[in-house]
């Protein structure tokens, strides 16, 4: 049950609201007067409420800070008018989700209220997808495996780590990894791009500021770093922190204790640092732009991820991860890829890494039609190998047992004279995911492959001589004879053409061409 709350001054407003409200699944709790507001919030958890821009100041005490703290991951819409949109601006810099102007209507409420309900069951779902193909999406490399050993045994304790990585290799899915098979799995795990943050307001936003310490400073605030309290802290871009904020950080690994810009009291906090960065913070270091005496403090275990182009066999297992993550958000049903598509999004380098893939799934969902991923639809840059290499052999058959598409592409074409054929790609077919989960909701163990061959009872299994044969076969039929054609199409020279079918014993007729 979702608890919304909506605080208005206009009680006949709220009083329309309680009678008129449609949606299943919520509980509607609604105020229009300052007395009553703190005790409806004291005795229950809100998940989402829209409040008008005077309650927000209640008692010289923050609203928004005081719900935020209590749930961190509650919604906020500030509800203003022309006289005071100041106020509701000024409230999402605090951390409300938006803000809506009045005169708002029952509709209005009930759609945004619609659209929360349904991010919150995605990123339900999302998490739980995340949980149980944990080893699928990362552990398919002897890199990677090496990785996972470290951050189970790691996990559990309170130990500072530094992930580092190319822009876009999954850092933060990492340390999201790290604090769920933590034993503050249960406590809020708040991710802060340290390079996002005005350099002025940085200090502010990380530790938090006592009323009045700087120009616009209306009300005492809690930093992110005690909105983190009990749990996981995760710093992306570390290096990007000032020579000022990063004493502070020191101080905090020392003493795990912090102090509000204007306040002389220390706050003690419970929460373990996780540290990311794209740079090479060594260097950082030897040229004096990173303290030396912090990167041994974050440094006590250091996870080098390497990028999505040296870890090329978890890209399908990827693929399939971004198709279900995108069925909600796109509408849209997939059940197969074609083998083209597939080639090319495993021989694209991804200079973006994982965020490039999810990136060109996005575009391939939204494009495809008949729950089929094609070549066509990935973007052109993708698109340019697999149109170069493409070699001629069946394509999987349709619902009809017809022939969809006599283009097909191999997973390693030969390309020199001593390389062997090896089998095609085999078109993708989704499987559920299933198994043991622990108290963090992971799986223990990885009982089935998230991607998944589903053969025919009677399917012949033909050896790699005589797939080979038949291949060459198809393509010379293909070309009708053409050897010159045919060498194109395989992507191989005619030396190894002639080779092969000396090999095969193919006998031919005609000449160079």
């Amino acid at each position: 049950m979702m608890n919304i709350l909506i605080a208005d001054f206009d009680r006949k407003f709220v009083e329309e609201l309680q009678r008129n409200w449609s949606i299943a699944g919520t509980n509607l709790l609604v105020c229009s007067d300052e007395k009553t507001l703190m005790p409806l919030i004291k005795k229950t958890s809100i998940d989402l409420a829209f409040i008008e821009v005077p309650f927000l100041m209640l008692d010289n005490m923050d609203l928004i800070s005081y719900l935020k703290e209590r749930q961190p991951g509650i919604e906020i819409f500030v509800l203003c008018d022309d006289r005071n949109w100041q106020g509701a601006a000024s409230a999402i810099t605090r951390g409300a989700t938006s803000f809506l102007k009045k005169p708002v209507t029952l509709s209005l409420l009930e759609n945004t209220t619609n659209k929360i309900q349904a991010q919150q069951q995605n990123k339900s779902n999302t998490q739980l997808m995340e949980s149980q193909v944990l080893d699928s999406l990362l552990g398919d490399t002897p890199e990677m495996r090496k990785i996972l050993k470290t951050v189970y045994k790691v996990a559990p304790t309170n130990s500072t780590l530094l992930i580092t990585g190319e822009s876009g290799s999954g850092k933060e899915f990492l340390a999201n990894v790290v604090h769920r098979y933590s034993k503050r799995a249960n406590e809020p795990f708040v991710p802060v791009n340290c390079g996002a943050i005005p350099e002025n307001l940085v200090e502010s936003e990380l530790f938090g500021s006592k009323k009045g310490s700087y120009t616009g400073s209306t009300a005492d605030k809690k930093g992110l770093f005690e909105s983190a309290n009990g749990g996981t802290l995760f710093l992306d871009e570390v290096g990007e922190l000032s020579p000022a904020t990063q004493v502070k950080l020191l101080r905090f690994l020392q003493s795990h204790e912090i102090r509000r810009v204007g306040e002389t009291e220390a706050r003690y906090l419970d929460i373990r640092i996780i540290a990311a960065t794209n740079r090479d913070l060594q260097q950082a270091m030897h040229e004096g732009r990173f303290r030396e005496d912090l990167y041994y403090r974050l440094n006590t275990f250091h996870l080098q991820l390497p990028p999505l182009r040296d870890r090329k066999p978890v890209i399908p297992n990827l693929i399939r991860y971004f198709i279900l993550k995108n069925k909600e958000a796109q509408g849209k049903e997939i059940h197969d890829l074609e083998p083209a598509a597939l080639y090319a999004l495993t021989k694209y380098p991804y200079p973006g890494n994982i965020r490039e893939l999810e990136n060109i799934m996005e575009h391939a969902i939204v494009l495809s039609e008949g729950g089929i991923i094609k070549l066509e639809d990935l973007p052109e840059y993708v698109q340019v190998e697999a149109r170069e290499k493409t070699v001629a052999i069946p394509h999987i058959k349709d619902n009809d047992g017809k022939v969809a598409n006599e283009e097909f592409a191999q997973e390693d074409i030969v390309r020199e004279d001593d390389e062997e054929i090896e089998s095609p790609i085999k078109p993708i077919h989704f499987a559920p995911v299933s198994g043991q989960t622990d108290s963090a909701g992971l799986l223990t163990h990885n009982p089935t492959k998230y991607l998944t061959h589903n053969p025919e009872p009677d399917e012949e299994i033909l050896s790699l001589d005589e797939m080979e044969r038949r291949h060459i076969l198809h393509a010379l039929s293909i070309c009708k004879g053409n050897k010159t054609e045919v060498c194109k199409k395989l992507g191989i020279s005619r030396a190894t053409l002639w080779r092969k079918l000396k090999e095969l014993k193919i006998e031919m007729d005609g000449g160079e061409e």
